[in-house]
């Protein structure tokens, strides 16, 4: 698990490929390893990956086609910036909100705009996510924890302060850019257990949640 706080943003050292698979190899900067193990989780960009390799200032992780095909891993150049979270431990400020490293789908930055001294980010969610996302509730992007503003639809809006933007690869982000998105773990849990038994359902078979099945089973 994770807090979506990000403690350093790293480079991709180099991409190795491995049997259609691919190891990458992460210059980590000021991120401190003295006390990760082979083995530990450390996300990138959003991505809980498994550290095989350490150095002083590097590790690598053996990414899968399957991580490869729903994320941004895949696009990332040698020199591509990336964020970098180790896990959380009991002692660990939650600052954030809870984080699986599970990455839900792709988003795509809308607008790139300057709103006062912060930043508004306009973002596509994929379709099947939209659900999950609500005005004042977190989402976590390439890694980071952010509370959305508005959201119309698919789309939401996000405002980023100075400070995230210098710690962060948000600084970065162009419209067209590609990124991470994770949904509120609870909105994913909350939903199955809203659907009780219909959630053992096949698929396309159960009921799908909507006004009229939450006022059935007693919700408003």
């Amino acid at each position: 698990m994770f807090t979506g706080i990000i403690q350093a943003v790293g480079r991709i050292a180099r991409q190795e490929p491995r049997g259609g698979d691919v190891r990458l190899h992460i210059d980590t900067a000021d991120l401190d390893l003295s006390s990760t193990a082979l083995g530990d989780s450390i996300a990138v960009n959003g991505v809980c990956l498994t550290a095989v390799e350490l150095g002083a200032a590097r590790f690598a992780a053996d990414v899968s086609r399957e991580t490869l095909s729903l994320t941004t891993l895949g696009a990332l150049g040698q020199g591509g910036a990336v964020n970098l979270e180790r896990a959380l431990t009991l002692s660990t400020p939650l600052g954030g909100h809870l984080v699986s490293g599970h990455v839900d789908g792709l988003g795509e930055v809308l607008e790139v705009g300057a709103d006062g001294r912060s930043t508004r980010l306009r973002i596509r969610a994929p379709d099947a996510l939209a659900r999950y996302i609500a005005p004042k509730g977190s989402i976590c992007l390439d890694g980071t924890s952010l509370t959305v503003n508005r959201v119309e639809g698919a789309v939401f809006e996000l405002n980023i302060v100075p400070h995230t933007l210098e710690e962060t690869i948000i600084g970065g982000y162009r419209a067209g850019s590609r990124v991470n998105l994770e949904v509120d773990l609870i909105a994913r849990y909350l939903e199955r257990l809203v659907l009780g038994e219909q959630a053992a359902a096949p698929e396309g078979e159960g009921e799908r949640i909507t006004r009229d099945f939450l006022s059935r089973h007693g919700f408003g």
